[in-house]
């Protein structure tokens, strides 16, 4: 392994905003090398590390020494705590990659993803009003935070840029709509591209990934819910756009 050798871009959110598809797009790519297994869940504490002595070697065997750059795809990192700052200290020059989709329908497609996979029983109206008190409790690691029942809370992009921000200068982040990468895919990785220094992107096939499953779900997206995640978003939205020129409207 090269001495000083680093994992110098991420995918770091949003969860559920395409990162899978951009994943699949990124490995494609002659110049960039990423895992063969999304997500490496290294900055979030899901591994155990000592963080007062971390020690990256275990992070570091996920790649090849070879000359293209090393990148992986952890979306959870822009919204666990204590996860942007870990990579900050690892490698400063870090470029950061994220893709947002419109909060409402982020929660929704979160909750049917937990739903499907029987870790949430509870339909999504409640979830998105009473259940918010289990997010409010947290995780044990990581109180006001909940990697499973967060769905109305990873939707507070503006607060969560914020944060980024003071960590990694503005020209270090990319910030895209999920249905940028959806609709217009090669405008979208030309862009990424770009923002890594690489030739632009070879000829591709289009992605989609992780589908909905087709299961009886027990809930519908009602037009209230919608309407009640709109208002719990509107001031969030408002420092969202001024931070990444992102218009919410668009969504």
């Amino acid at each position: 392994m090269s001495a000083g050798r680093k994992v110098e871009f991420l995918i770091a959110g949003v969860q559920k905003g395409g990162t899978s598809a951009l994943f699949e797009y990124l490995r494609e790519m002659p110049g960039l090398q990423l895992p063969d297994v999304k997500e490496a869940h290294f900055f979030d504490d899901e591994n155990g590390v000592d963080w007062r002595r971390p020690d990256y070697a275990a992070y570091h065997r996920l790649f090849v020494d070879d000359a293209r750059l090393w990148g992986e795809a952890t979306p959870i990192y822009l919204y666990w705590p204590n996860s942007l700052e870990r990579i900050a200290v690892y490698n400063p020059a870090m470029k950061l990659i994220l893709l947002f989709r419109d909060p409402v329908e982020r929660a929704w497609s979160h909750w049917k993803m937990e739903f499907a996979k029987r870790k949430e029983t509870n339909g999504f109206q409640w979830c998105i009003r009473e259940g918010r008190a289990r997010v409010a409790i947290g995780d044990s690691t990581a109180p006001g935070h909940h990697r499973v029942f967060s769905y109305v809370e990873r939707g507070f992009y503006g607060k969560q840029i914020a944060h980024l921000l003071t960590l990694f200068p503005r020209s270090q982040c990319l910030f895209l709509r999920s249905e940028d990468l959806r609709d217009r895919p090669a405008d979208a990785l030309t862009d990424i591209c770009s923002f890594l220094n690489q030739p632009p992107p070879p000829a591709f096939q289009p992605k989609i990934v992780h589908v909905a499953r087709k299961t009886d779900y027990g809930s519908t997206l009602e037009p209230a819910d919608a309407d009640l995640l709109r208002e719990v978003y509107a001031a969030d939205m408002k420092l969202f756009f001024n931070l990444t020129g992102i218009d919410p409207r668009n969504w």
